[in-house]
């Protein structure tokens, strides 16, 4: 059954800059340059899609050149070709017909709430995403709760709690989008996305279609799933259990206050590198004596090791270069190799404990 998409409650290689596929590289820790990138040239391609959007979604929801760091949780990073933000499947579809027609093969980058992500100081050549509020309903059917893709996990589990469902209180915590959160299986507390999707819906930017999976057929694995950047997540319908309103408040608040005392504010896009099997990457990055250790504008948290606070007016690049300090001295420390949990868009070789750039 496919899910419904929510209303809301109230000549390509020669146009868009170099974005070609980058071959998977041996040696994955690259500290690139740390001086600021100049400001992006607009290509012919990318005036030509912005042009042509502006006439079907509105010239309003798109732009050429457009800033897109600051749509992160880092704030840093630098510019998008093209920024489009989609409020319905038409829209989706517009981008679909534009892109294919003026650029093929143009990549595409879904932002979200942009809270796992970090920005390439060059910016992003191709077509960034946002969806907008056509995309943000939250509808309780039963025990299932079905969620357009751009609501946000808070208000999705306190609605959810709210309506006497339990299994999502510990999405209150994470401040990233349901289509996110299903892109990379998001999880914390002890649950995940995959606990409680029965399906996602995703709209295929390539070829235009639209296909309804499940957490198997998505691939959903610790922090990972097989959902191309060319998909957009729309919705998702989640199975929860019978529970308390009180209960399930207690719990959201007792999620809410554990994270305010154990992790930092400010700008930094949550956990930086993954678990290892049977340990904690903040653990090891503690004992390796780096808690508040410093590479130009980026630092590790003293508050959790596993954060990384981005300075205002900071640089992309002085984000990766401490992510491939922290990987050598762990490495060094304790002979385990971390891996990065934040998506790296824009750069053009592997960031440390990625496998590839995106």
């Amino acid at each position: 059954m496919s899910d419904p998409v929510l209303e809301p409650e109230t000549e390509s290689e020669d146009e868009f800059e170099e974005f070609e596929e980058f071959e998977e590289l041996e040696d994955p820790v690259v500290v690139p340059p740390v001086e600021a990138a100049p400001e992006p040239v607009v290509s012919a391609a990318a005036a030509a899609v912005t042009l042509a959007l502006g006439k079907t979604i509105g010239e309003d929801a798109v732009s050429s050149n457009a800033p897109l760091g600051e749509l992160t949780t880092y704030r840093v990073g630098g510019h998008a070709s093209v920024l489009a933000i989609a409020d319905s499947l038409e829209d989706l579809a517009e981008i679909h017909r534009a892109a294919s027609t003026i650029a093929p093969g143009v990549p595409f980058l879904v932002v979200g709430l942009g809270s796992n992500l970090l920005v390439a100081d060059e910016g992003f050549s191709g077509v960034a995403i946002q969806l907008g509020e056509g995309f943000t309903a939250v509808v309780v059917e039963g025990n299932q709760v079905i969620a357009g893709a751009g609501a946000k996990l808070p208000v999705v589990a306190r609605k959810s709690g709210a309506a006497g469902l339990s299994g999502f209180e510990w999405a209150v915590g994470v401040p990233g989008s349901v289509g996110g959160a299903v892109r990379m299986n998001a999880g914390g507390h002890g649950s995940d996305m995959r606990e409680s999707l029965v399906s996602a819906t995703l709209f295929n930017l390539r070829d235009g279609s639209t296909r309804t999976s499940g957490p198997d057929e998505l691939g959903l694995g610790y922090r990972c799933s097989n959902v191309a950047a060319h998909e957009v997540v729309v919705s998702a319908r989640l199975q929860l259990s019978p529970g308390d309103e009180s209960a399930s408040k207690k719990q959201m608040t007792d999620i809410v206050r554990w994270r305010l005392m154990n992790q930092p504010g400010g700008q930094n896009a949550g956990s930086v590198f993954t678990n290892p099997e049977g340990d904690s990457a903040g653990r090891l990055i503690d004992a390796a004596g780096l808690k508040g250790h410093r590479i130009g504008t980026a630092e590790v948290s003293t508050k959790h090791a596993n954060f990384i606070q981005a300075d205002p007016d900071g640089l992309a690049a002085d984000v990766v270069a401490l992510m491939a300090h922290i990987v050598a001295e762990v490495r060094s420390h304790a002979g385990v190799e971390l891996h990065a949990e934040t998506r790296m868009v824009g750069f053009k070789k592997a960031a440390p404990g990625d496998k590839k750039p995106r």
